[in-house]
């Protein structure tokens, strides 16, 4: 494919990200597949996480930061009872405790003084750069960075489900906001510790999950849509 076969105003691809794999090892495929080094995404997710990467190529990565000031939308598993390092089943174990007590009730009354305006601390095994390096460098060499609390938008949370010491909610959130401190904070709210098991994003703005391409289904998809020019 070559870059004259792409429309003038580039393309954005609505992906569902894989659990496993990189948000960057998926643009480096897509400019693999399309010859054109013009790729990028709008927003990170975690190799533990799946859902919808957004990727724009050529042109359409002009608009990278309008759709990164897009409202998303999270479903994320909250394990309770044990903390760790990275706020997510990747980390190192720091804490355990008993949930006895634990229950919706509990956690739905806690749940409501997440919403709005919040400060948030993201956690040291994160991208946000100190002294032009990633966070997560620092921490893997044990050297410890605090981050600085910064304010984002929770405009919805909600319990949808709660089993066997895990949660289920649903979190409708402005740009930056780390799922992995929502889960740390609500453990440490309710008493007990809590690290995030698992999280899917859903949404984007108008850009829908059910609506979004497999990485096994991009060879055909980019094929199909760069034959239309």
């Amino acid at each position: 494919m070559t870059k004259n076969r792409i429309p003038d105003e580039g393309v954005i691809l609505n992906v569902n990200k894989p659990v496993g794999r990189t948000s960057f090892s998926v643009v480096a495929y897509v400019r693999k597949l399309t010859g054109i080094k013009k790729v990028g995404h709008a927003g990170a997710l975690d190799p533990a996480a799946d859902g919808i990467l957004l990727v724009a190529i050529g042109r359409a990565t002009k608009r990278i930061e309008k759709l990164m000031e897009l409202e998303k939308e999270y479903v994320g598993n909250i394990k309770f009872g044990m903390t760790t390092d990275s706020f997510d089943a990747e980390g190192k174990i720091m804490d355990r405790r008993s949930c006895e007590g634990l229950n919706e009730d509990l956690i739905e009354n806690e749940l409501k003084y997440f919403v709005g305006e919040i400060e948030q601390v993201p956690p040291v095994f994160s991208a946000l750069k100190y002294k032009g390096k990633p966070l997560y460098k620092y921490a893997r060499k044990g050297i410890k960075i605090e981050p600085s609390p910064r304010k984002v938008r929770i405009s919805k949370i909600a319990l949808e489900s709660f089993e066997n010491d895990e949660a289920r909610i649903r979190i409708v959130c402005s740009k930056g906001t780390y799922i992995r401190s929502i889960a740390n904070d609500l453990g440490k709210a309710v008493g007990c510790g809590a690290f995030l098991n698992g999280l899917t994003r859903e949404r984007i703005g108008n850009f829908l999950l059910k609506d979004s391409i497999g990485v096994e289904d991009l060879p055909v998809k980019i094929e199909e849509l760069f034959e239309k020019n």
